[in-house]
């Protein structure tokens, strides 16, 4: 059963809500106002992110889902617009440069680079390597708007001091639901690249398994395991997000079914496969033999090989339904349980 990857969520990494002691009406003769000014249109950008974000893991409807994402970045737009009409502030014009430069890097990364990052997911699925290659790229992409953000935050607080503004961080909702939001992303990768290294090699074994590859067999079955008992020991020392452990365990009963599944049933099945080979042989032995020429050793042998080889199959048949069964409700349990998860953690905003 193949696993599709639901489209992980860019982060704009969360800016400090910044409270001034005294404000002015006119942002081009006072400097708390012109930051006020700059920082509520980044606001509006961020508030519209997050109902991107809540929508994508609320809500089914794929439609309203690319609607929000579009209504992000036209809020994007709309912010570079607003802090674009902003004059310099008494003709210092750094404080608003960085300010375009982050608004900028915020429309690339989520539109210009969206594109990039969903062909990736179509691909992220054909090997473990290209699902690493993905989840390092959205990694990386959160490190470069949490530099820049750390940038337009250093920014703040020089124009602040150059201009005698006394500012008071504070983390607003909208920024612990940001940020919440990222930690739950970052949680959720580590649990779900254990669960799809798995999956991905049971898949091969499943392709071996019907090729009757009994070389590829074991090559895939020895990486299953090595996957599965690796899982098992990140899943172990993993701190549950919010003390919910359910993700986790689904990773885990998927990973232990793998593990008995590489060092217990796939062997039954290989074991099959060469008896299935040799009595092939022995068949072909037998029938090249005319009926004058068997011993009555020859059909005693061969008629126990039948016997045998009756019972394999049967036993085969009842070995291969019962991993297809496990295999299909490891994967709706695993898909089930993330859905949920991501439901029930990813804050709601409108």
């Amino acid at each position: 059963m193949k696993k599709l990857f639901t489209v992980s969520i860019l982060l704009f990494v969360i800016q400090m809500g910044m409270i001034m002691s005294a404000k002015a009406q006119d942002p081009a003769e006072n400097a708390g106002a012109y930051i006020d000014a700059i920082g509520n249109a980044e606001t509006a950008m961020n508030k519209a992110y997050m109902a991107y974000i809540s929508a994508a893991a609320h809500s089914g409807r794929k439609r309203k889902v690319e609607k929000m994402r579009e209504n992000a970045v036209e809020s994007i737009v709309t912010c570079q617009t607003a802090i674009t009409y902003l004059p310099p502030y008494k003709g210092d014009n750094s404080f608003r440069q960085s300010s375009l430069d982050f608004v900028q890097l915020c429309y690339k990364i989520f539109n210009d680079d969206y594109a990039h990052i969903v062909n990736m997911e179509e691909i992220s699925e054909q090997s473990i390597d290209e699902m690493q290659a993905y989840l390092l790229l959205q990694e990386a992409t959160n490190d470069t708007l949490k530099i820049a953000n750390e940038r337009m935050n250093k920014a703040v607080h020089t124009f602040a001091m150059k201009y005698n503004i006394n500012l008071i961080s504070e983390k607003s909702e909208l920024g612990e639901k940001m940020e919440i939001t990222g930690q739950l992303s970052r949680y959720r990768d580590k649990v779900y690249i254990a669960f799809f290294k798995c999956n991905w090699e049971d898949n091969q074994l499943t392709e071996a398994v019907n090729q009757k590859n009994v070389t590829k067999i074991e090559q895939v079955r020895n990486a299953l395991a090595k996957y599965a008992k690796e899982g098992i020991a990140v899943l172990d020392t993993l701190h549950p997000f919010e003390n919910d452990g359910s993700l986790a365990n689904a990773c885990k009963q998927a990973l232990v079914f793998y593990k008995n599944e590489a060092e217990t049933t796939t062997p039954q099945l290989t074991d099959f496969f060469l008896k299935e080979e040799n009595f092939t042989k022995q068949k072909a032995a037998m029938e090249a033999k005319s009926a004058d020429q068997r011993t009555q050793q020859d059909v005693d042998s061969y008629n126990a090989a039948v016997a045998d080889m009756n019972a394999g199959v049967t036993a085969f048949n009842q070995t291969n339904a019962d991993l297809n069964n496990g295999r299909a409700e490891i994967n709706k349990n695993w898909s089930d349980t993330e859905r949920q998860y991501m439901d029930a953690h990813t804050p709601y905003y409108k």
